[in-house]
């Protein structure tokens, strides 16, 4: 299992604790983009594109928003490993073709959709990104209901290539219940703290 550090709930010096994830053992940073219409909240990392560049981490982005190709191109000079749309949002098989032209592609999938939804879309996709708050806020709780919606999306691992990422309320308490998982996202549980890293190696040693 490999971790990716949300930088969502970092709301000072930024740039800096950025800069400070170069030093940890997290796999990647995930961007969480927002648009205000998707979901409430705005996010935007356009201004510490080289700061993340410098980290040498991997790139995992979500788009949280309505219109994903408008977003695209605004972040593909980072060269991400991963760039995950909402199944709830507006797409195309031309937005797919896209992100795939940058970086492996990831399709997300919020708490109250069902994972069957998803079927249609699996053989196009990398990385099925399974949100376990709700989406567009940082430091919620881990919702329980994920447990079975895991399940759920294992077994249709199984038929289909792609990988499990689970994303919201993930903490060295948590983690038990996302085993299965091939990465799990974790924000506020690792940057509300002084210690980045020692957060980070508490859950790589849960797995």
């Amino acid at each position: 299992m490999e971790v990716s550090t949300s930088i969502l709930s970092i709301k000072d010096n930024i740039k800096e604790k950025v800069k400070s994830l170069k030093e940890t053992d997290t796999n990647y940073i995930h961007l969480d983009v927002m648009d205000g219409k998707f979901v409430q909240n705005i996010s935007s990392y356009l201004d510490i594109k080289e700061e993340l560049k410098k980290t040498n981490k991997k790139i995992d982005i979500h788009f949280m928003v309505e219109n994903v190709e408008e977003y695209i191109d605004n972040y593909k000079d980072l060269n991400p490993s991963y760039i995950t749309f909402h199944l709830e949002s507006k797409f195309t098989d031309k937005t797919i073709d896209k992100i795939k032209k940058i970086s492996k592609v990831g399709i997300s999938i919020s708490p109250n959709t069902e994972i069957k939804k998803l079927i249609p879309y699996l053989d196009k996709v990398d990385l099925v990104l399974l949100m376990s708050v709700i989406p567009g806020c940082g430091g919620q709780k881990f919702m329980l209901k994920t447990i079975d919606r895991l399940k759920e999306l294992k077994l249709l691992k199984e038929k289909y290539n792609f990988k499990i990422e689970v994303d919201g309320g993930i903490n060295d308490e948590t983690i038990k219940y996302v085993q299965d998982a091939d990465i799990i996202v974790s924000g506020s549980y690792i940057t509300n703290s002084d210690n980045f890293n020692e957060k980070i190696k508490s859950l790589i040693s849960m797995n």
